[in-house]
């Protein structure tokens, strides 16, 4: 299912069953998404992911962050990070895509990638800190990038490009029944910064 040359309908549900997605398009005008990517860029606390596959540990070259209203710990691929106080910029982004979905978000995970041979494999949001079935609210920055849907039983696959400023999010089963990877591209040579804002369930830590 070819989605690229569609325009943006933040009602519509871009998954054909099985969970939620709604793209809103460019959310920021361009020139206050440059000024919010350049501060993301060197504002933020950057470190160099950490996963333990099979028993080995991993560093990826993708850098990530994590931010929360609290010190959550957040567990997956098998490391545990420990969420740093909110910024004056990543409170102004919740505020705005809160504002924009009547949602609200306690906590964000954000991406760096340096280029476009840096990406992420197939995965679902689905840890067990996160509220079940809650939303996700993914903000892009930088470089357009493909980002890519695949049901986990028929293997029917949705395809977006998700463009600088633009929101994408995600509810309802999507995690349980949808995997999601960003394709890696050796034709881009920008960075992209994401924001994934999540509601971290306190109830279910205690």
């Amino acid at each position: 299912m070819d989605l690229f040359n569609q325009s943006p309908d933040k009602n519509k549900n871009w998954l054909p069953y099985d969970g939620t997605v709604n793209y809103y398009g460019k959310l920021l005008p361009h020139q206050e998404a440059n000024k919010y990517l350049e501060t993301l860029l060197h504002s933020i606390e950057w470190r160099n992911d950490e996963a333990v596959i099979f028993g080995k540990k991993i560093i990826t070259k993708r850098k990530v962050a994590w931010y929360g209203e609290k010190p959550f710990a957040y567990t997956y691929s098998n490391s545990t990070k420990h969420a740093l106080p909110w910024t004056k910029e990543l409170l102004e982004l919740k505020t705005i895509i809160e504002k924009e979905i009547g949602e609200t978000f306690n906590s964000c995970l954000l991406n760096l990638y340096h280029h476009g041979e840096e990406g992420m494999a197939w995965h679902s949001d689905g840890e067990r800190d996160l509220k079940r079935d809650g939303a996700i609210g993914s903000l892009s920055f930088g470089a357009e990038r493909k980002f890519v849907f695949k049901h986990k039983q028929t293997k029917e696959k949705v395809e977006l490009v998700l463009e600088h400023g633009s929101l994408l999010v995600m509810k309802d089963t999507t995690q349980t029944h949808w995997l999601h990877r960003l394709p890696p591209s050796k034709k881009i040579m920008t960075p992209r910064v994401n924001l994934t804002f999540r509601t971290i369930d306190v109830g279910g830590m205690m």
